[in-house]
């Protein structure tokens, strides 16, 4: 009788993301929770665990297709638009953070490393597994074998760095919203208390009186597979404007999530309200980790002096480029630090570390919504900024470097 089998897997899979989420809620999200998944999942992959057990588990390829656009285009449900107008700021941290993770991690790095594993390891350190790929190809198309496997493992490591940094970022920033709202400094009038209890990834409005461009559909004919079928299309037309313009499709599922819903074709936070949003994030989530499953130990250890040198002096950088953009801004430095950090790991690990720590921080439903309506925004903004658009830039340039 054959004990493996696709149950197992899934199993397997679940188990890891549970435990994760366990330990961020005994420690109030100190330890986030994919950093402790992040952590099973290597260990795992090292002693007991199928190379291909994702895969195996049926959350492939449904994870690395379809559910990231759906996924994408739900975050665009929950953003409006005067929220992304907003934003303007989140995206010129995040550029210059990643400037100063370039300009330090590149000169500083050169002084104690292999340029061309600097040159190879920058990108993926910037952004996520397309920047990492393009590395890749470059340094394997040079001859370059280790400088290949570098960016690979830079790509699939970066993450055990910016997990716990952006924790304390974030734990900074909501004591410092919160002693503002305690004290009676902030003082919020119901609107603002209505409006920020929508913010999240799981909160549905209450939107049965909201004015919409589009008659809504009679909720007996707007059925859970009819939402996720709206989503499918919203997701279509992305992918169609990221082949037809220089911009990639994420984006335009980030921004036609945003039109759509504003307007009334799409539902306020449409996942949940269709009851798949957690299937969609544990499948998305699993996608992110079984890029670990080829970080062997003997990879691990070869390179891990010069992995250290380039994500300490590129962060390094990265935090002094932050604190000198958010005082010419006037925006709060653990919250401009903890918006480049997303380039360390991207969407969706953002959304999880930034909500977690609204819900371990804040006494009640109204503390909460404060908290989100300040970070979750920004967090994710800064994510797409670093991660899906500048990173591929960077990468390309990089790429003509070796």
């Amino acid at each position: 009788m054959v004990l493996y089998n696709f149950a197992l897997a899934f199993f397997a899979c679940g188990c890891a993301y549970v435990i994760g989420e366990y330990v961020s809620t005994i420690t109030k999200a100190w330890i986030p929770s994919v950093f402790v998944t992040a952590c099973i999942m290597l260990v795992g992959y090292w002693t007991i665990f199928p190379k291909e057990m994702i895969t195996n588990a049926g959350l492939m390829p449904f994870a690395n297709t379809i559910a990231i656009f759906l996924l994408i285009v739900h975050i665009g449900t929950i953003i409006s638009i005067q929220q992304l107008i907003r934003q303007w700021k989140t995206v010129v941290i995040c550029l210059f953070g990643l400037l100063g993770m370039c300009v330090i991690g590149y000169y500083v790095g050169s002084l104690f490393m292999d340029r061309t594993l600097i040159i190879a390891g920058l990108p993926p350190l910037t952004g996520g597994i397309v920047a990492a790929t393009i590395m890749q190809m470059a340094a394997s198309k040079a001859g370059l074998m280790t400088a290949s496997v570098f960016a690979i493992t830079m790509y699939c490591i970066q993450g055990f760095a910016g997990y716990p940094l952006t924790a304390i970022c974030l734990q900074a920033e909501g004591r410092r919203l919160l002693k503002q709202l305690r004290t009676g400094e902030v003082v919020l009038t119901p609107e603002e208390i209505e409006r920020n209890s929508h913010v999240g990834m799981t909160a549905i409005a209450d939107d049965s009186n909201r004015k919409t461009l589009i008659p809504k559909m009679p909720q007996k004919f707007n059925t859970p597979v009819f939402m996720l079928t709206k989503l499918g299309l919203v997701a279509w037309f992305a992918i169609l404007l990221g082949q037809a313009t220089p911009v990639n499709g994420a984006i335009w599922a980030l921004v036609l999530g945003v039109v759509f819903t504003y307007l009334g074709f799409l539902e306020q936070n449409t996942l949940s309200r269709a009851g798949s949003y957690w299937i969609v994030m544990f499948a998305l989530m699993m996608f992110v980790f079984d890029g670990l499953k080829n970080c062997t130990p003997d990879m691990l250890i070869s390179i891990i002096g010069p992995m250290i040198i380039l994500i300490v002096t590129g962060t390094l950088g990265m935090c002094i480029f932050s604190f000198v953009i958010s005082k010419i801004l006037k925006i709060s430095f653990p919250l401009a630090f903890a918006n480049g950090l997303t380039a360390l790991y991207g969407f969706p690990c953002d959304a999880i570390i930034t909500e977690m720590t609204c819900d371990s921080l804040a006494d009640d439903m109204v503390e909460r919504g404060y908290l989100m309506s300040h970070m979750f925004p920004s967090m994710i903004v800064g994510g797409f900024t670093s991660v899906t658009i500048t990173s591929v830039l960077i990468a390309g340039y990089f790429a003509t470097l070796l």
